[in-house]
């Protein structure tokens, strides 16, 4: 089913519909447990894996942020009956330390959709939770030009 689109109509305005996630601690630390590393494999790219390892393992912490990320980010698309492409919606870490978010084959495509550019993200968590807001850029709708 494809996609709501969010691009504002020519002449009018738009709210782009904002995304947001909240991950367990306990349950990811439980699903490390069980399964180990590997089932976050589906989740994440190698580079959102190796930017959540320390020096002892994975960081439970930044692991469920890049979870919620993701979800986040994936709300903000607005489309139905689709699963959410997991390694297409990458979370990275930028040279600031802030997360940045590069869609991918169908996640790009989602996003095309409905005419966003990009999604910013904030994560947050703590011992408990981490907590994810994202909100999509759409592209400005382009005027004709007069003669």
């Amino acid at each position: 089913m494809p996609a709501r689109p969010v691009a504002p109509p020519a002449g009018g305005l738009a709210l782009p519909s904002l995304g947001m996630d909240i991950v367990s601690v306990t349950r990811v630390r439980r699903l490390l447990a069980e399964y180990g590393e590997t089932f976050f494999e589906r989740m994440l790219t190698p580079g959102e894996l190796a930017d959540c390892r320390t020096s002892t393992g994975l960081d439970v912490l930044s692991l469920c942020g890049r979870i919620a990320a993701k979800e986040a980010a994936f709300k903000t698309l607005r489309v139905r009956g689709r699963f959410l492409p997991w390694t297409d919606i990458v979370v990275r870490r930028s040279e600031g330390g802030w997360p940045l978010v590069e869609l991918r084959r169908s996640a790009a495509e989602m996003a095309a959709e409905t005419g966003i550019t990009e999604i910013t993200v904030s994560i947050s968590h703590d011992v408990d939770y981490a907590v994810a807001v994202a909100a999509p850029i759409v592209a400005a709708p382009t005027s004709p030009t007069s003669s």
